[in-house]
């Protein structure tokens, strides 16, 4: 009897990269800490399948930025797909983050999974919301899945995190997102970034995830916002052939919080 492996998954976010590789952002050098970070990440074995990149990958908005980027990941040479977040250029990622292995697709299926990679940007606004064409592209793509276990990325998060600040930042439209998700049984996991923090929550049948900066991390559960000691990290999940799933947050020595 041949066993089919789990999918693995990586997510790194929120990188706010410049064009300076050692141009700091609240006392750290991301540039730094994203490679501690990739370095990390290439220490797994098996490697992961494909890599998430769920937004504020940027934080100058740079074209050089996003080249920096792209110089860190296509090393790995793991397919990698991108939304973007609240700091970024989203005209300039589009221009150079499609080149192998980055790629600019936002739907595809691999093993028994459907990804489906939302953008929740809002021009002008640090908060997030899913325009009327996403939402019906997002239903569109659901009515198609089939028998497929599905994932969905976006950069805000739908769900409250109890941070005053950043939740007045979370995604505007929520209600009508969830008014989807909720009618789809095969929906699995939500992933999210902008938070800087490790979450996870159930609501009825759907995983909302969290995950760690590459770079700075936040306190959770403050108000005001207080930057946390621990390390950058990513998330690694395992997606089985039957729709159930692993995940754990793998991080890297703790980088020190701004002075």
């Amino acid at each position: 009897m041949t066993t089919v492996s789990p999918l693995r998954v990586a997510q790194i976010t929120d990188t706010h990269l410049f064009a300076e590789f050692d141009r700091t952002w609240k006392g750290l050098s991301t540039a730094h800490t994203l490679s501690s970070v990739l370095d990390r990440l290439q220490q797994i074995q098996p490697p992961p399948d494909l890599l998430l990149l769920t937004g504020d990958l940027s934080q100058d908005e740079t074209p050089e930025s996003y080249e920096l980027l792209a110089s860190l990941i296509s090393p790995l040479k793991i397919p990698a797909y991108w939304i973007p977040g609240n700091h970024d250029n989203i005209p300039v990622m589009q221009q150079i983050l499609d080149k192998p292995p980055i790629s600019p697709e936002k739907s595809w299926k691999l093993g028994n999974w459907q990804f489906l990679l939302l953008s929740s940007v809002e021009a002008g606004c640090d908060g997030g919301r899913l325009s009327p064409e996403s939402l019906d592209w997002l239903d569109s793509q659901l009515q198609q899945t089939g028998d497929r276990f599905v994932i969905i990325s976006l950069h805000h998060h739908p769900l409250a995190i109890d941070c005053e600040i950043m939740d007045s930042m979370m995604l505007h439209n929520a209600a009508e997102f969830f008014a989807i998700v909720d009618r789809y049984p095969q929906i699995k996991i939500v992933l999210c970034g902008h938070i800087h923090q490790e979450f996870q929550q159930q609501r009825g049948l759907v995983s909302y995830l969290g995950t760690p900066s590459t770079c700075i991390q936040l306190l959770p559960k403050t108000s005001p916002i207080v930057l946390d000691t621990i390390g950058p990290g990513f998330r690694l999940l395992e997606l089985a052939i039957d729709g159930t799933w692993t995940t754990k947050i793998e991080r890297v020595a703790a980088a020190p919080a701004a002075s």
